[in-house]
């Protein structure tokens, strides 16, 4: 019995060890047990009935739902090309999509493979565009950096348990529609997967990058944050600030971040 343990676990850990992705521009590794192709399916198809839902209003036809997808297809675009031009390209099947929704929640979020939704609560907060690119800038940054992926690998693996890994896979595309379906909530409003604060603030990192490759000067964005850390102090936490750093660590890491995004910053 011991010694079947001992294979147990020499297997799991390897399959856990070799299935390690890296997190562009950051360089740093994370699980990666899931499928994007089988994330960004299910993903694609929570996006959908979202959008179709009853409970659910896109804006379209005004100029803020215009703005929406001004910036978001001129950061998206900036990120193609960089994702290109670093022989990425291959690894990222997205087909961007960009929709103003009515509601007061102060948020938004961009799902696997590039579905974004930016609620009419947070443009108060945005203020202008360049507070725009700094939200779909960090949304983005989320879904470049594979969050969703790497939370549901963990996931995965917890449920997984003592199993082999190599046997379990092969029940893999039913458990990752099950996680997918649990973090995005099929219909209605979404239940956004909850990132860790790692990967919130990686989101920051690559987020001004993003932004800065888009021609958004990032030095705008710690108006933005700052804008946000007063809401914050006003009201209940906004979902957007549910599990971010603190105002302060945050808006003190971002200053920090500045002259390294300003090197991408096209004008």
């Amino acid at each position: 019995m011991k010694r079947i343990f001992k294979y147990t676990f020499i297997v799991a850990l390897v399959a856990i060890v070799a299935s390690c992705s890296t997190v562009p521009l950051s360089g740093r590794k994370q699980l990666s047990l899931v499928s994007d192709d089988q994330i960004q399916e299910q993903a694609a198809v929570a996006y959908k009935e979202f959008l179709n839902s009853s409970k659910t209003k896109v804006v379209t036809g005004t100029s803020n739902a215009a703005l929406v997808k001004k910036v978001g297809n001129r950061v998206a675009t900036a990120v193609n090309q960089y994702l290109a031009a670093e022989g990425l390209a291959n690894q990222y099947n997205f087909n961007w999509e960009f929709n103003l929704v009515e509601s007061n929640d102060v948020n938004a979020w961009c799902m696997p493979g590039g579905k974004v939704a930016v609620y009419t609560g947070i443009l108060p907060f945005t203020a202008n565009e360049a507070g725009l690119a700094t939200v779909l800038g960090h949304e983005i940054a989320h879904a470049i950096a594979r969050h969703s992926m790497e939370q549901m690998s963990n996931q995965y693996a917890m449920q997984v348990g003592a199993q082999v890994l190599g046997v379990a896979t092969s029940g893999k595309s039913s458990i990752v529609q099950g996680l997918v379906n649990n973090a995005y909530g099929i219909g209605g409003q979404l239940a956004l997967l909850k990132y860790s604060r790692s990967n919130e603030s990686e989101a920051d990192q690559l987020g001004l990058i993003f932004m800065a490759m888009a021609g958004y000067n990032p030095e705008t964005a710690v108006k933005f944050w700052e804008r946000m850390a007063s809401a914050k102090a006003a009201s209940s936490t906004p979902e957007f600030l549910s599990t971010h750093p603190s105002d302060v660590r945050r808006i003190n890491d971002i200053q920090k971040l500045i002259p390294t995004a300003m090197k991408y910053y096209k004008k």
